[in-house]
């Protein structure tokens, strides 16, 4: 699916990941709608092509309002969710279990938040006439946690494992609404959330990735966002974007 022209909703759009994909499609033509809970840096740039509306990925009414705004410039054809959270906590820390709360809004923000945009996201997909064949593609985002969930990330591994089994599933429910689902599963990132870390620990995490060993571009993970959407043969499959890293126990 070519981008120029395409309307596209971007999930946790506001930094990072996100960011660089809203950056990345309106580039490259595309009418992007970034849904988040603050705008963030979405605005600095003045971009005509990329809008901002607050949404909640675990909302119904938010994600449905979100889409609106993306049907109301277009066929929805491009969805892609990077909203997501990774709070560090043991399973048991003194004798204490971890907080079922904790573990539950973890779960509820990176899995059934995805798959509530992801469900939004195909029944307007599936009201698409298609174009070379297909009426959208949905692209989730997981993490090489999801196969190596390092000590304290009991609550994202699961999440993120969860993303990675509902990729075959859904492409497989959808593949009749001619509907492509794909999940990206990055490995260290340069994001807001490393940009805490000092600088020593930064670098001693970018050691750990045999090649390149840096942390990686946002831009890097945008283009591989763009290169699904071109490539009709992408489907029901999830990519690592980690550069051969193998993530330790901690």
């Amino acid at each position: 699916m070519h981008l120029d022209g395409v309307v596209a909703l971007v999930t946790g759009g506001a930094s990072g990941l996100g960011r660089a994909t809203a950056e990345r499609l309106a580039g490259a033509g595309a009418h992007v709608v970034v849904a988040d809970l603050a705008a963030g840096v979405v605005n600095e740039g003045g971009s005509s092509t990329i809008q901002f509306i607050e949404a909640d990925v675990r909302s119904d009414e938010q994600v449905a309002a979100a889409i609106a705004a993306a049907t109301a410039i277009g066929p929805l054809r491009v969805s892609v969710s990077c909203a997501g959270i990774c709070p560090p906590e043991r399973i048991l820390r003194n004798g204490k279990p971890m907080d079922l709360e904790a573990f539950r809004r973890v779960i509820d923000i990176n899995l059934v938040g995805t798959f509530n945009v992801l469900r939004l996201a195909a029944a307007a997909m599936a009201t698409n006439a298609p174009i070379d064949g297909e009426r959208g593609v949905i692209i989730n985002t997981a993490s090489v946690a999801a196969y190596e969930g390092q000590i304290g990330q009991a609550a994202y591994a699961a999440s993120k494992g969860g993303v990675v089994s509902l990729t075959l599933a859904a492409a497989r429910d959808l593949a009749r609404d001619f509907i492509r689902c794909m999940t990206i599963a990055p490995g260290l990132f340069d994001t807001p959330l490393f940009a805490a870390l000092s600088d020593e620990v930064r670098v001693a995490l970018a050691a750990t990735v045999p090649h390149p060993a840096r942390l990686g571009d946002p831009a890097e993970y945008a283009a591989l966002v763009q290169h699904i959407v071109e490539n009709q043969m992408l489907n029901g499959e999830v990519i690592r974007l980690d550069g051969g890293v193998r993530m330790a126990p901690k």
